[in-house]
């Protein structure tokens, strides 16, 4: 049975008012903002820690390098199998101000949420003031990538983000066993004696099938081996295409996965160990299977669309592990390819590090370092037949070409190259969700 988390009270209707008014502006303007967040918290400050305190599942927590969203969608999906109502953020909203956003479309105007338990990705830079405001009883980091260096610098600045969000958090924490950082986290929190620590991961087959693992940062102060969970809640066995089989409680489980690849089965594997805590008694792994095999990938991850009488596959290189992750996945070599890098990305030297014996040409470059992407390209003898700076210039220029003899488009963008490609297809259901 449902309960309605714990209203708020009358001094919530002023602020929850002027919130949606500013929504409803931005939506006005076209596409979404953090506005309506911002305005809300301003307005009233401890909006997150009183709707939050009411849910009788908790505040759960994704966190991690890459796979955030994923994993976010696969364990909403997995629980609301189970009968559980879930309020989630839309990805990318994973800030303070996106997530009082989110807040705004669900909550009533006392603050009243229709949800039995938050699923919530956050962005590693804010969990700790997160954490204060929504505490959280249980959490999944999910990896500890080279990422968005201009932003966090050395990996080290992001492993002790974690480790001040698991501090914050009393309860537990699911932690990916094979990242060289997160292993010796999870032994420092079983020394401290406040958190249970589980594992999830990968067996040695699986992760040598993968060319490059999963591509973890390596941390070079870890001289002593630490303890790295022998036995794991669930691990992945094999992972092929969109194949995987994942073992839990001693049993293999075959499943058919929406996206393909090592990093979205060990993302599975994850979202298995975290819901089976939170759900306790109540977890079901044949529901949970069922729960991930009739999902959606969510937009721009492995995303396909029907375009006419040809499929679009966008891939993410969000960072240099998130591309090469989406390469090794690849089976076959893409036969039409169009490759766009926008300027968001201040420092795009990263690329030449990627392994990109997947690619043999590129059709169209595009974004505004397009032609950074060209001389990296040329550097190891790829050819491409042209640059098109504008992305949605671009995707038309690959629909007027012939049909691919697969039938497929390959699309590599980052982020902002990737949202703005599916609007200009027609797919707006990401600015409907992130206001």
């Amino acid at each position: 049975m449902t309960t309605l988390s714990r209203p708020g009270g009358a001094k919530y209707v002023l602020p929850i008012l002027a919130g949606r008014a500013a929504r409803f502006a931005t939506r006005l303007r076209g596409g979404g903002s953090a506005l309506p967040g911002l305005v809300v918290q301003k307005l009233a400050p401890n909006v997150l820690r009183d709707v939050a305190a009411g849910l009788p599942h908790g505040v759960v927590f994704i966190l991690g390098s890459n796979g955030k969203s994923t994993t976010t969608n696969i364990m909403t999906d997995i629980v609301r199998a189970h009968g559980l109502r879930v309020f989630t953020n839309p990805s990318g909203a994973n800030m303070p101000q996106g997530i009082a956003s989110a807040l705004l479309a669900e909550t009533s105007l006392t603050g009243r949420l229709d949800a039995d338990i938050a699923i919530l990705e956050i962005d590693e830079g804010y969990g700790v003031v997160i954490a204060e405001q929504l505490r959280p009883r249980s959490a999944v980091i999910l990896n500890l990538l080279v990422d968005q260096i201009y932003r966090f610098g050395e990996p080290d600045r992001v492993a002790e983000m974690f480790r001040n969000i698991a501090n914050a958090i009393d309860g537990y924490v699911a932690l990916n066993r094979d990242d060289n950082f997160l292993g010796k986290l999870g032994t420092e929190l079983e020394a401290g004696g406040k958190h249970t620590v589980e594992y999830f991961g990968a067996s040695a087959e699986a992760l040598a099938s993968a060319p490059h693992g999963q591509a973890s940062a390596r941390d070079y102060s870890d001289t002593v081996a630490s303890a790295r969970g022998e036995h794991p809640v669930a691990e992945v066995v094999s992972a092929e295409g969109n194949n995987a089989v994942i073992r839990f409680g001693g049993v293999d489980y075959p499943i058919v996965m929406p996206s393909r690849g090592l990093h979205y089965a060990v993302d599975v594997a994850a979202s298995f160990t975290l819901a089976a805590h939170n759900l306790g008694e109540k977890f079901d792994i044949r529901t949970a299977i069922g729960a991930v095999q009739s999902g959606k990938t969510v937009y721009g991850r492995g995303e396909i669309m029907q375009i006419g009488d040809r499929e679009v596959e966008i891939l993410m290189l969000k960072n240099l592990a998130s591309l090469q992750l989406n390469l090794d996945s690849l089976s076959y070599e893409p036969d039409s390819v169009l490759f766009a890098y926008d300027e968001s990305s201040y420092d795009p030297s990263w690329l030449y590090n990627a392994d990109l014996s997947k690619i043999s040409h590129v059709d169209v470059i595009s974004g505004p370092k397009g032609a950074f992407v060209a001389t990296r390209l040329a550097y190891e003898g790829k050819t491409f037949d042209q640059i098109e700076p504008d992305v949605t210039k671009a995707v038309q220029i690959m629909l007027d070409g012939p049909r691919p003899a697969s039938g497929r488009h390959t699309f590599f963008l980052d982020y902002d190259q990737m949202m703005a490609t599916r609007k200009y297809l027609g797919y707006k259901d990401l600015e409907a969700g992130a206001a």
